[in-house]
């Protein structure tokens, strides 16, 4: 369904040109240097402490390697879970300290703090070429907080900063803001940089058409994104739980599937400003449905405006399969952020699969936004044929709905 009703004056901030081209680790003699990398291993661990997946881990080696292949050594500094500055055992960085080990093929020392005495005195005793894990900052409620005290007692720990956690960019704590503020050199890691050139690429000189394809549950997550789209790219889908609210501004009977009654004038202007800029604007045509939410739930296939009234939209049906794989093959470059429906369950799995396929196979440069979207092509087993999958679903959206991030202007301009 391309949608193009009304008019409307939506205004952002975002010029694409304005994220920044900073210095990296490339741009540094590390030799004798301690440099203090802020990572993202905010990574699963199962109920016995395991880790599920080290994607995020593995996503920074190449930044360690790099500083210790050119004399340098590491203190690796992260967040994991929200312990809200207690310390919570099960949130421990430890058994991360001992896969990064495996993964780098040398001992990484963890330590049971990231700030204090003991942390100065082992990292001044720290041998050439080390690398040095800190317990999770989040332990200290100076990290949330951007507390001064707790940002120079980090940064005191090292001769240069490096970025490599584009996940948390878009928070102002301490190891992202704080720290860089007052260690320099302050640059971005390898997995920044690329975050950084990819969405250059999407957004500032892309191959068009320009295709926005945007899902998840709800509007409210997605409405400054999405008005920030539609002065930049040249098509717009709309799929999963958050495109009910706009079927239903269009007067459509969607049943008991999720719509957010706040967000529904917003959803007719957005509406609305697709059409005054004539941009193509993709909604479902048709959608499976199901009573409840489960795995075991039957299913019907039926039109987006013939939902029956005691029967929920979980998932994009057949038609609009066919309609988003049309849209996809035109397309010179292609944003994703958000899955299509409730994939986790199989019964709706079908749309986001079937995106993550078109989109394998597609022609055009694509870049998948992190969270969700990054678990459903990893199910699928095309990672390898996606162009870029960012780290951060939140800075990933933030970044493209403002075109810049505090952890990223917290950098040394190139």
């Amino acid at each position: 369904m391309d949608t193009r009703p009304g008019s409307g004056t939506w205004s952002s901030t975002f010029t694409g040109s304005d994220v920044l081209r900073k210095k990296t680790l490339e741009d540094l003699d590390l030799k004798g240097k301690l440099a203090l990398v802020r990572v993202d291993y905010n990574v699963p661990l199962d109920p016995s402490g395991n880790i599920t997946d080290d994607t995020r881990i593995r996503a920074t080696l190449p930044s360690i390697n790099h500083i210790l292949d050119n004399g340098g050594s590491v203190v690796l500094i992260s967040h994991l879970g929200r312990p809200k500055g207690k310390l919570v055992p099960s949130m421990s960085l430890a058994p991360i300290a001992k896969r990064l080990s495996r993964l780098l093929k040398l001992e990484v020392l963890f330590l049971s703090d990231c700030i204090g005495g003991e942390v100065m005195d082992a990292l001044k005793n720290l041998q050439h070429g080390g690398v040095v894990l800190l317990e999770n900052l989040r332990f200290h409620a100076g990290e949330v907080e951007n507390d001064p005290e707790f940002s120079r007692q980090l940064g005191s720990t090292a001769d240069i900063y490096v970025d490599d956690a584009f996940a948390t960019s878009h928070r102002k704590h301490a190891s992202v803001v704080g720290v860089p503020a007052i260690l320099k050199p302050a640059v971005a890691g390898f997995l920044m940089k690329d975050e950084i050139d990819y969405f250059n690429r999407a957004f500032t000189e892309p191959v068009r058409p320009l295709v926005a394809i945007l899902g998840g549950a709800k509007v409210s997550d997605k409405i400054k994104t999405i008005m920030t789209l539609l002065e930049k790219v040249d098509k717009i889908i709309i799929g999963g739980g958050m495109a009910f609210t706009f079927l239903k501004t269009l007067g459509y009977n969607v049943g008991k599937s999720l719509v957010e009654e706040d967000m529904l004038e917003l959803a007719a202007d957005i509406m609305q400003q697709a059409k005054s800029r004539g941009m193509p604007f993709y909604l479902p045509v048709d959608c499976v449905a199901a009573h409840t939410r489960e795995e075991k739930a039957e299913t019907m296939i039926v039109p987006v405006q013939e939902i029956p009234d005691d029967q929920m939209g979980l998932d994009i049906g057949p038609a609009t399969i066919l309609l988003f794989r049309e849209v996809i093959g035109l397309a010179g470059t292609i944003v994703w952020n958000g899955p299509m429906g409730v994939f986790e369950l199989s019964h709706f799995s079908t749309g986001t699969f079937s995106i993550v396929d078109a989109l394998a196979n597609s022609q055009a440069l694509t870049i998948l936004g992190g969270g969700d979207t990054d678990v459903a092509v990893h199910s699928t087993g095309n990672t390898d044929k996606i162009d870029y999958i960012s780290t951060g679903g939140g800075a990933f959206l933030m970044l493209m709905e403002k075109g810049e991030l505090p952890g990223i202007n917290a950098l040394d301009d190139a």
